[in-house]
């Protein structure tokens, strides 16, 4: 089998994500166990995204010096230990600490989508953002599925198994994945600014913003992201309540949403963009999440909820690789790393105040509100999101590695075949 560097980091995102899924659906109940209130499981679910927030535009402009191939490494390391605390939790202490430290090290995404960047055309480049979606996909089908029967043994041995899955994600990324990012594009970015990293540099916040396009995309995500996230904590809850299930049939449902992500974003998202454009599929992605997020307390039956979750699924399929693959071509070729860290960081914000808010509000409201509110989140993203300008500037230069590039393509070509 032909290895490419944009396939080798899907394949290390996969399995960063797969060990991901397997905690999402049991957290909740996890977070029960030891007492705690749908507040204070809002909380615990924030706190992951809270550090993510703070260090993935640090972790992300250090990609842009150092490389993309070290930062990878360090952040699948760091899940493992996480993973590692998570499974021997005996408090809700220690399994807040293993969440926020999953969080301190999780940069690997922002840095994976800045690797794709590097290493694939500026007309290919939604595709191979929808691999790295279809891998999200795949992590959020197994995941689940796999946590929630391991559930049975105890809320901590699908955290052992996650552990398990990182560190065979070191070994595997130490040995077989590429730099992608060339001396000469470091160089550029090294001598653009002396400052010394900071770990929240408004300063870079507010230069990404200054690039057309960028500011509305980066609301987008961010509105789209709380919308999304508050299923996080209310989504398990509701279902809980409503229907009786627990965290296996949870595992079940959330199994569905990563196998409708792999459908669109794993074979149908190149053809899909090819027709229709980026900024087309965004607002449609959009519109079918606010069908079904507006509808989901209205159903108390297993049929009508796997409807709605299939619009949730479609829409949030199609928002994601348009999103990422925009903001990188508005982006500079020298700041990939770091504009992506940006949009990273404020869906990581807001992936800490949804599930936060999800907690709260249906602990002094009711089961619904999460579902009301989130749909009016997702009302402002279309608002943002019809902001976006129509054309997208072509690249100046030749800001890919063509070795890369060339590498990637006709491997993406000879699995077309």
């Amino acid at each position: 089998m032909k290895h490419t560097p944009v396939y080798l980091v899907i394949l290390t995102v996969f399995i960063d994500l797969l060990g991901f899924g397997i905690i999402i659906p049991l957290l909740p109940f996890y977070a029960e166990h030891f007492g705690a209130t749908p507040t204070v499981i809002g909380v615990l679910t924030s706190s992951y995204s809270f550090m993510q927030f703070i260090f993935v535009p640090f972790w992300g402009r250090m990609s842009d010096r150092i490389g993309r191939r070290p930062i990878i490494l360090m952040s699948v390391f760091g899940s493992f230990v996480s993973y590692m605390i998570f499974g021997f939790a005996g408090s809700l202490v220690v399994l807040f600490i293993s969440r926020m430290l999953a969080g301190f090290m999780g940069a690997n995404i922002s840095t994976a989508y800045a690797y794709v960047a590097d290493t694939t055309s500026f007309e290919n480049r939604a595709r191979y953002m929808g691999l790295i979606g279809a891998s999200f996909g795949v992590g959020f089908m197994l995941g689940p599925f796999v946590g929630g029967v391991m559930s049975r043994i105890s809320y901590g041995a699908p955290g052992f198994l996650a552990a398990g899955l990182s560190l065979l994600n070191v070994v595997l990324a130490y040995f077989m994945l590429p730099e992608s990012l060339s001396k000469e594009v470091a160089g550029k970015q090294n001598a653009k600014t002396s400052r010394r990293l900071s770990i929240l540099n408004i300063h870079a916040m507010r230069e990404a913003f200054k690039k057309p396009g960028i500011s509305d995309l980066v609301l987008v995500t961010f509105f789209y992201t709380f919308a999304f996230s508050t299923l996080y904590v209310a989504f398990p809850l509701f279902t809980g309540d409503t229907m009786g299930y627990g965290a296996e049939q949870n595992g079940y449902l959330f199994a569905y949403i990563g196998l409708i992500a792999i459908l669109i974003q794993g074979g149908a998202i190149g053809k899909l963009v090819k027709r229709f454009g980026e900024r087309s599929l965004l607002l449609t992605g959009i519109v079918l999440l606010l069908v079904g997020l507006t509808f989901v307390p209205a159903v108390h039956s297993l049929l009508p909820l796997v409807i709605l979750i299939t619009f949730l699924s479609i829409g949030s399929a199609l928002v994601s690789p348009p999103i990422t693959s925009m903001i990188s071509k508005f982006a500079g070729e020298s700041e990939h790393g770091s504009v992506l860290g940006v949009s990273q960081s404020f869906s990581s914000l807001a992936r800490v105040l949804g599930p936060f808010w999800g907690g709260f509000i249906l602990g002094v409201v009711g089961l619904s509100w999460p579902f009301y509110t989130g749909s009016i989140m997702l009302l402002i993203a279309l608002f943002f999101g019809v902001r976006v300008p129509r054309k997208i500037p072509e690249p100046v230069g030749a800001p890919f590695p063509t070795e890369a590039v060339t590498s990637c393509e006709e491997s993406g070509a000879d699995s077309e075949k």
